[in-house]
């Protein structure tokens, strides 16, 4: 393990090398987008090279779809795949009951369909992002680009009403025009605090003409995979109710790091 990597970055590397193991072959499998999938898409293209293994990759993000042909993972649309074994993906926080808040990579919608079409998700993580309650990590919602201040105003009013600690909203932007998704749409970021109950918020807003999508994730993750900078794992199977520790070695010729040169 190069002594450069941070300790946050040894700590998604140790979930990210935990949670491809449950990856077998031919399976197809969801591939998440951000800063911890990163390292998951590169410990599933260390396997492929070198195990040989046979799986399609459907990546949630064109980000993510150019890292897996880097690292020699055959890539296919979900049209293509149409169902998938396993996605693995990162969150912005999760909560005991492994509600999610994602979106911070501006890639929530394609992540939410991937994972939605999915037997399972595995979420990995180090341990910052999990909280009591969701809410610190402002909430993103994709809306799309036709009547967004209104769509916005209405996203206002609907908070009015929802049991949150904060109700300001923010418009994402990219220079000094609001971000552009990979679906043509803009994000809200609603920065709340805390979110009383997430499951009312996410039905409150979806229901609201020009949502497309909100980050939240409720009753989709099947297990998070919390990584540590010493290499131990904590992986929490919320279906079977289990919780297990482990510890993955560190290796320093992992073939993985060359790609980071």
């Amino acid at each position: 393990m190069p002594a450069e990597l941070s300790p946050m970055d040894k700590a998604k590397f140790a979930a990210a090398r935990r949670a491809v193991d449950f990856i077998e072959d031919g399976m197809r499998v969801g591939l998440g987008t951000g800063s911890t999938a990163a390292w998951m898409v590169r410990c599933l293209g260390e396997r492929v090279r070198e195990e040989g293994l046979n799986i399609i990759g459907v990546p949630t993000s064109t980000r993510t779809a150019d890292l897996a042909r880097q690292m020699g993972i055959k890539v296919v649309s979900l049209e293509e795949a149409k169902w998938l074994d396993l996605t693995i993906d990162g969150a912005d926080e999760f909560d005991p009951e492994l509600n999610l808040i994602k979106g911070g990579g501006a890639a929530l919608l394609q992540e939410k369909i991937v994972a939605t079409a999915s037997d399972r998700m595995i979420v990995i993580s180090d341990a910052s992002k999990e909280v009591a309650h969701l809410g610190a990590f402002p909430l993103p919602v994709e809306v799309t680009p036709f009547g967004w201040p209104v769509t916005r105003t209405l996203i206002e009013e609907v908070l009015s009403s929802m049991d949150v600690l904060g109700r300001e909203t923010t418009v994402r932007m990219e220079g000094d025009q609001p971000l552009v998704t990979d679906e043509g749409n803009h994000i809200i970021d609603c920065h709340l605090n805390k979110i009383g109950n997430p499951r009312q918020l996410a039905l409150a807003l979806n229901q609201i003409a020009g949502v497309v999508e909100s980050g939240l994730f409720i009753d989709i993750c099947d297990m998070v995979i919390i990584g540590d900078a010493d290499g131990r794992v904590e992986v929490r199977d919320i279906n079977a109710g289990t919780v297990a520790h482990e510890k993955i070695d560190f290796a320093e010729n992992d073939n993985i790091f060359g790609d980071l040169k």
